[in-house]
């Protein structure tokens, strides 16, 4: 059975939130169990969130709400209301990527893509902090994300990278 907002009965009940996704004002009634990484799924058609271990440990659902990362699939689109949420389809700007998502595709720091997003998020949000890392400070803050195929190395040189491209901004 797919989610569709429409859907509701008396045994299913609803709650209306308002936020602000990627820029975008949204307001629509969602059951209160619902996670926000199927909201942002299914109901905003944010196809860049993924979900693969439902348990916050892989990160591949990385997004951020009111400027702190959080794990999608352990957060309920309820405790979003008046929240601001920022996904990796919102990065770029009138059309060009994000200087982290450029440095991603530069570095060749993807191989089947599916964490690449979520690596997106936390290295987005570890060069806002911290413009210049140590390598040290990559793989700990990188470390709530898990690739099973790069190794890892090509996304630290892609940081690297976007932190160079930002430093020049």
């Amino acid at each position: 059975m797919s989610i569709d907002e429409t859907e509701s009965s008396p045994d299913r009940p609803t709650r209306e939130i308002s936020l602000t996704v990627n820029g975008d004002d949204v307001t629509t009634e969602v059951e209160p169990r619902l996670k926000l990484s199927d909201f942002l799924r299914h109901h905003v058609d944010l196809n860049g969130v993924r979900v693969g271990c439902e348990h916050g440990v892989c990160g591949a659902c990385t997004v951020s709400v009111d400027g702190d990362l959080v794990k999608s699939c352990m957060m309920y689109a309820v405790q979003t209301d008046d929240s601001e949420v920022l996904t990796v389809e919102g990065l770029g700007a009138d059309g060009s990527l994000h200087p982290v998502q450029e440095a991603f595709h530069e570095e060749h720091a993807l191989q089947c893509g599916f964490c690449t997003s979520g690596f997106v998020m936390s290295a987005r949000d570890l060069l806002a902090d911290n413009p210049d890392p140590s390598q040290e400070e990559m793989e700990a803050h990188l470390s709530s994300n898990i690739c099973r195929c790069t190794g890892y190395q090509n996304i630290y040189d892609a940081v690297e990278r976007a932190a160079d491209k930002m430093e020049g901004d």
